[in-house]
């Protein structure tokens, strides 16, 4: 036989329940004359066939026909007060909840002005409350059809994201602009999710934003551009990176003798590379000068007797690294020493 509630009341002792379903599942049987406690910050929603009806504020109350008339009409007068009918009770905290967590779960894609595409994070807390517990369960429960605390914290965080969204769009700034616009980000969040939070009996008190910008690949994107703007002249760069990494190879096979031929290697291979890019960018566009790379990691083809040694060179500082073969170390090694003879 299903249980009568004589008593209905719920002790919210974590303080974090915006909502808790009495009975938790299915309808409850009540009864006139049963009792509905209801505590301080607290509102008490009778619940049938989809409808919030009546609601209590806080006290004790005993229910008759007097205090709960839209139930009774929906019900119908044809039973006795004895008589279970059934339903359910949503007892709704009206007090303020703050420090609620949101944050994008995957960054957000904008179009940079600067970078191209950009992608943003954002993470931070908001306060909601209760202001109309039974418009909260008509709107929430009746439409939604969400009655778990946890889900309802999911669905106010999803309001949020998709107006931060919107902001962060339409705001055609660069990522680097936008983390120095974190509070008007957050005002124009609240004020274009207020209206949406009204429309379902709450209160958005207020949105706080701990982060907003760009992912970790996208900062080291943004530190790549700033180093190349700072150095100038990309011939002296190209030299400097060169050396610096058959340098750190050489270290790592071990030995004064492979770091000298590493170095050596490095500036060679660097005067390569800068001297090949200055003349690409001397050559006209519609000459068909592009040339096909040969070899992992190789530059452009060499023409001049310097630019085969130094291919050379670096060719025996990759193999002591270990980046190649000999098999292809020696074929690499054929091909050029061929052209290099037939230059002489």
């Amino acid at each position: 036989m299903a249980r009568v509630f004589d008593v209905v009341e719920f002790v919210d002792e974590t303080s974090s329940e915006i909502v808790h379903r009495v009975p938790e599942r299915g309808s409850g049987d009540f009864r006139m004359g049963s009792q509905v406690i209801v505590r301080e910050s607290q509102a008490a929603v009778f619940f049938r066939d989809g409808q919030a009806l009546d609601t209590f504020g806080p006290g004790r109350h005993t229910i008759t026909t007097a205090n709960v008339p839209l139930l009774v009409n929906l019900i119908g007068k044809a039973f006795s007060g004895e008589t279970p009918f059934k339903a359910e009770v949503y007892f709704v905290s009206l007090r303020e909840f703050t420090d609620m967590k949101w944050g994008t779960p995957t960054p957000i894609t904008i179009k940079d002005p600067e970078l191209g595409m950009a992608r943003v994070q954002a993470r931070g807390t908001y306060g909601v409350q209760v202001a109309d517990p039974q418009l909260f369960v008509n709107k929430m429960v009746g439409t939604q059809g969400l009655y778990r605390t946890s889900n309802i914290k999911d669905f106010f965080r999803s309001m949020i994201l998709t107006k931060l969204s919107d902001l962060v769009g339409e705001a055609n700034k660069s990522v680097i602009e936008i983390a120095s616009m974190t509070e008007e980000i957050v005002a124009g969040v609240r004020a274009k999710a207020a209206e949406e939070f009204a429309a379902r009996g709450t209160m958005l008190t207020s949105v706080y934003a701990e982060y907003i910008g760009p992912t970790e690949e996208t900062a080291k994107a943004i530190d790549e551009r700033a180093s190349m703007g700072a150095i100038g002249d990309m011939q002296a760069y190209l030299q400097f990176q060169a050396a610096r990494g058959m340098r750190d190879a050489a270290q790592q096979s071990g030995g004064t003798a492979g770091a000298g031929v590493g170095l050596g290697a490095g500036v060679g291979m660097g005067a390569a590379m800068a001297q090949m890019l200055t003349q690409s960018m001397q050559q006209p566009s519609g000459g068909g000068q592009q040339q096909a790379q040969e070899g992992a990691g190789q530059p452009a083809m060499p023409t001049t007797a310097q630019d085969i040694q130094a291919m050379l060179d670096n060719l025996d500082a990759r193999l002591m690294n270990g980046e190649i073969s000999e098999d292809l170390y020696n074929k690499l090694r054929t091909k050029w020493e061929g052209k290099l003879e037939d230059l002489k």
